[in-house]
């Protein structure tokens, strides 16, 4: 059996918490954008639409005919070796988690994201907009994002992360003159 893997990131640009690689299989020739009716791009989409998706595609693995994982890679990591390294860091963990055998699988990428070599992989450039497997992705790692930000802020109550999820927004940057920065903000996003 073949499968068809959609893969997008989402947490790119905070100033605070991890990145997040969505990574969709399901098997060649399942139609995702019949089966997921509104899928769209997680940015175009209001945060109730994204749960939505989302709830259904954990029915659909639950069914048995999708898989998901998203991966997170740390703040720390961020600082420590630089975003497209993050990315990808947690990018080949989540495509060798869903696809361990490279012989069976075609991987679609959102804009310049990468898979391992040996994998059969296309970037679309604005993918997450074209392409509906794509589109399942950034709303797998969208919403995974924010839920973990939302439990975070129960952490760092200071800061508003259940609001912003850690982007720069003009609360947060106050926060951030009052309070100074938190163990999951990225330091060197900061400057």
């Amino acid at each position: 059996m073949r499968f068809t893997l959609g893969v997008d990131e989402a947490g790119r640009g905070p100033l605070a918490g991890p990145v997040a690689v969505g990574v969709i299989a399901v098997q060649e020739g399942f139609d995702v954008a019949r089966e997921f009716p509104g899928v769209a791009d997680s940015k175009k989409l209001s945060e109730k639409k994204r749960e939505k998706l989302f709830e259904m595609l954990e029915e659909r693995v639950a069914y048995g005919d999708a898989r998901f994982c998203v991966e997170f890679e740390s703040a720390e990591t961020i600082d420590k070796e630089g975003i497209v390294f993050a990315v990808r860091h947690a990018l080949w963990r989540g495509v060798n988690a869903l696809a361990p055998d490279a012989a069976l699988v075609k991987i679609q990428l959102d804009g310049a994201l990468r898979a391992p070599p040996e994998y059969s992989q296309e970037t679309i450039i604005n993918g997450d907009e074209l392409i509906p497997i794509i589109s399942l992705a950034s709303i797998a790692a969208k919403v995974t994002r924010d839920r973990l930000m939302k439990e975070l802020s129960l952490q760092y109550p200071q800061y508003g992360f259940e609001k912003h999820k850690g982007y720069g927004t003009r609360a947060h940057y106050a926060a951030l003159l009052e309070f100074g920065p938190c163990a999951i903000h990225r330091r060197s996003f900061l400057h």
